[in-house]
């Protein structure tokens, strides 16, 4: 990484309190209800297969629709980030801005009672309001890390926040596949609960965060325009990153691998209901295995980043996506291939299984890995500014746009029932 002096005063930073710490890492335990009952586990499922429904394409115009939305959302962070991320600086606000996001995906989340079979339009509204909120909020937090600790503690504190946000998964998830069950239109009267579920669990869940973490930085004098502090930002931006030229190299590969990662969560369980064709209790094995394992990778990496290094260790997460990603692709044809071989009789949701060990540990360890990286690059002797320190967020919600795009595009580009089964259609698999 490229030397840049440091700024008069720099110091360097103290590792935070336990309690400042452990309630940061709440947003994360708090938040993982959103994600995982609404984008991957729950809501995109019922979206898709009850509330648009199989209209004879296949599921081709629900998936289409659900991308579309995910997409929009990831956009509007993209294009709001930048100034809102520069404000919140200008003014040192980030839990006021922490907080908005906060109250705007429980409001939206808890709305998605309301969307019954056919309220298309109404859903579609909704799943944008909420991950947009969501996704911002993902952002604010992030920008807390930094101040928690030294660099050599990065890694041990965001993979942390990470595992104790898998933990909340578990619970959170595990209550709602246990008891409000399956995301089908005859229990629907009791899974459209998920949303009000999702909202109260976010809601209660983040309070340590905003009763314990602290606002740090100096708000600037007023004076200047939201507009003139965005483009001032973007300006500095530019300028700077001709001395962190490793971070912008970083920003690229963090754009497309983690546009992988997005599809991975946004479709996995959707791609188990269509294509794997799983039952009710291996997907709820299924996700009790990606939470554990994600659990593990996330906090176990930052040990080993903290010895290794970020690089070496952000390399070896993108390592284990390759293998995860080959992994899910060949599931269906693994399973027949060594049924012929070895005369055995397992279904592909059975070997699905063994693939989310994989898919858990990736997804944790690089997760936890690229955030730490990014915040480590800001210590006192060379750290960018608060401009450039907004990369990683703001790389983030680009890569799910463009992963949620390309689905888009791949809905639109099958033709039923001539498309490639079976990624189009259930009932080609």
């Amino acid at each position: 990484m490229n030397a840049v002096p440091a700024a008069a005063g720099d110091t360097p930073r103290q590792r935070a309190s336990r309690k400042e710490i452990f309630g940061w890492a709440m947003f994360d335990f708090a938040n993982q209800a959103f994600t995982l009952l609404i984008i991957t586990v729950v809501f995109g499922e019922l979206f898709t297969t009850v509330i648009v429904g199989d209209r004879g394409d296949g599921y081709r115009l629900a998936n289409l629709l659900w991308s579309l939305a995910l997409a929009v959302s990831y956009l509007m962070v993209v294009v709001t980030g930048p100034l809102c991320g520069a404000v919140m600086d200008y003014h040192a606000a980030k839990k006021r801005f922490l907080f908005v996001s906060y109250l705007a995906t429980v409001g939206a989340t808890a709305m998605l009672y309301f969307v019954e079979p056919g309220f298309v339009v109404l859903g579609l509204l909704l799943i944008v309001v909420s991950n947009y909120a969501y996704s911002m909020g993902e952002s604010f937090i992030a920008a807390f890390l930094p101040d928690l600790g030294p660099p050599e503690d990065m890694g041990k504190i965001s993979g942390f926040g990470w595992s104790l946000g898998y933990v909340g998964g578990l619970f959170a998830a595990g209550f709602t596949l246990l008891v409000l069950g399956e995301a089908t239109e005859d229990n629907f009267e009791r899974i459209r609960w998920v949303g009000p579920f999702a909202a109260g669990f976010f809601l209660v869940a983040a309070i340590p965060t905003f009763l314990w973490v602290k606002e740090r930085g100096t708000p600037q004098p007023p004076g200047k325009s939201y507009h003139q502090i965005a483009w001032e930002r973007v300006a500095t931006t530019l300028h700077e990153l001709r001395h962190f030229r490793d971070l912008g190299i970083f920003l690229v590969s963090l754009l497309f691998s983690m546009a992988g990662v997005y599809i991975i969560i946004a479709f996995a369980f959707i791609y188990g209901a269509q294509v794997i064709g799983w039952d009710e209790a291996i997907r709820n094995i299924m996700f009790i295995i990606v939470q554990i394992t994600a659990a593990a990778g996330a906090l176990g990496f930052g040990f080993i980043q903290d010895r290794i290094g970020t690089k070496l260790t952000y390399l070896l997460t993108l390592a284990l996506w390759v293998a995860a990603i080959f992994a899910i692709w060949a599931t269906p044809e693994v399973t027949a291939f060594l049924n012929v071989r070895l005369g055995l009789e397992w279904e592909a949701q059975h070997l699905f299984l063994v693939v989310g060990c994989l898919a858990g540990l990736s997804l944790g360890s690089s997760q936890s890995a690229s955030r730490a990286w990014w915040d480590s690059s800001r210590r006192p002797a060379r750290r960018p500014s608060s401009s450039v320190s907004g990369g990683w967020p703001t790389s983030s919600p680009v890569s799910s746009a463009l992963s949620a795009w390309g689905c888009c595009r791949r809905w639109l580009a099958c033709r039923p029932p001539s498309c490639c089964a079976p990624h189009c259609s259930s009932s080609q698999s």
